[in-house]
């Protein structure tokens, strides 16, 4: 049963692949940055006020409930079997999630006012639960599958029978259209929902991911040295941290280390990549192996998975972060890196850099360029008053633009307006 004396402001929030926990295990397979940003949204929603519920898939041996302290919590509704199912093949069970999830809210007589729902899959379940509950629904889809399709390089059959694109483009579609509101993160979404999506602009919302204010922030220059000689990090060492996913680019940054070197012979990488499943690991290995082609294998330090509680020692430890991806939807290990005042270089296949003024806030070049991109990492490297002035300004800006409490003020006036207009139709007319 669900505890009662809940308050009366409730929010639905929905976030169903992954491993999504209170104490959530990040670098899990499709466990990083969408389930940091549900966890936080949810906690500032409550603090504001509001109950929430982060409804989620049960599997394995997880408990129904995560209690997160006053009337907020993790609530898992199982469908699919008892396996873990990666996100590319949620399709099939979505209808099951819907009936299974409807009969437990009408078992245990919660109501909610508003639905927040996170990336395609649990859009599309969403908009059938509003629909039934006749409750207005915001859905943040996080990545969007034409963008992924459209940068994804290999053979366009293998790529279509891996990731399912006809199909998830088509339910990203119609939950666009029939939700009340879409919210993305960048402004790059922005332009492909309305390019690639027929959405109209008067539908959507820009509202940005957030950062722990109070975690993330910088240290004395005496504290940065001592994080370094106890994590391992070098003057010239360049950090990255990620789940072991192909689009996060960590063989790009690996062939820009040859034309860093020829700039700074000392430069290394530290990889902070994926967690300690098979799948993960036989990534690993084929980056390795990219390293030992190069020759450049003896300065890749690959340091496995970093714990949530180390993560902000990391950050500031690093000389130089770097935010490699092929694409990427937000980047919100860049933001959190810059405000613990580490400089950034971050990708231009993301929304980031539109938000970015370039040499004062962060640096952001093509990857996939590889010259270009270790040019960009020398830089801080190389002159002591960049990276100061990176380091600088880019916190301040991290904690200006980024804060949690103001992206939840920012989305419940979102969900407000959808709800003052939700009429239980969908721009279509269906």
């Amino acid at each position: 049963m669900l505890p009662t004396n809940r308050p009366s402001s409730r929010i639905l929030m929905l976030s169903l692949h992954g491993y999504v926990a209170a104490d959530a295990e990040l670098g899990l397979p499709d466990t990083g940055g969408q389930v940091v940003f549900v966890l936080e949204l949810a906690k500032q929603f409550r603090e504001l006020g509001y109950g929430v519920d982060i409804v989620t898939r049960r599997f394995e041996d997880q408990p129904e409930f995560d209690d997160m302290g006053a009337d907020l919590r993790v609530w898992r509704i199982p469908f699919g079997g008892d396996a873990f199912i990666r996100k590319e093949d949620m399709h099939e069970h979505l209808d099951e999630f819907v009936r299974n999830f409807l009969a437990a809210v009408g078992d245990n007589a919660v109501g909610y006012e508003y639905i927040n729902s996170h990336y395609w899959d649990a859009g599309f379940a969403a908009q059938h639960i509003s629909e039934e509950l006749d409750i207005a629904h915001v859905h943040t889809p996080h990545s969007l599958g034409s963008w992924k399709r459209s940068d994804m390089k290999g053979d366009p059959q293998d790529l279509e029978s891996n990731y399912r694109f006809d199909e998830r483009i088509r339910k990203e579609f119609l939950t666009y259209r029939r939700c009340d509101h879409v919210i993305a993160t960048t402004n790059q979404q922005v332009e492909i929902l309305t390019s690639e999506y027929d959405v109209p602009e008067s539908h959507i919302s820009m509202i940005p991911p957030g950062i722990d204010e109070r975690r993330y922030t910088p240290v004395t220059a005496s504290q940065t040295a001592a994080l370094r000689s106890k994590l391992g990090f070098r003057e010239h060492d360049v950090y990255t941290v990620g789940r072991a996913a192909a689009n996060k680019g960590y063989d790009l940054l690996i062939r820009s280390l040859p034309e860093l070197k020829e700039m700074i012979p000392d430069a290394r990488l530290q990889l902070a990549v994926g967690a300690d499943s098979t799948a993960d690991q036989e990534k690993i290995e084929a980056w390795k192996s990219i390293a030992h082609e190069l020759g450049v294998a003896d300065d890749v330090l690959w340091m496995g998975h970093i714990e949530d509680d180390e993560m902000a020692d990391h950050y500031r430890a690093a000389p130089v972060f770097s935010l490699p991806s092929r694409y990427e939807p937000f980047g919100m290990t860049a933001v959190e890196a810059m405000a613990c005042g580490t400089p950034c270089v971050v990708t231009v296949h993301g929304g980031l850099e539109e938000m970015f003024d370039f040499g004062a806030h962060a640096l952001f070049a093509d990857p996939k360029r590889s010259r270009e991109y270790a040019v960009m990492l020398s830089m801080p490297l190389r002159y002591p008053q960049l990276r100061q002035r990176l380091s600088i300004a880019g916190a301040r800006f991290a904690r200006r633009m980024f804060g949690w409490r103001g992206i939840a003020r920012r989305s419940l006036v979102v969900f407000e307006r959808a709800r003052s207009t939700h009429d239980g139709a969908g721009l279509d007319g269906s």
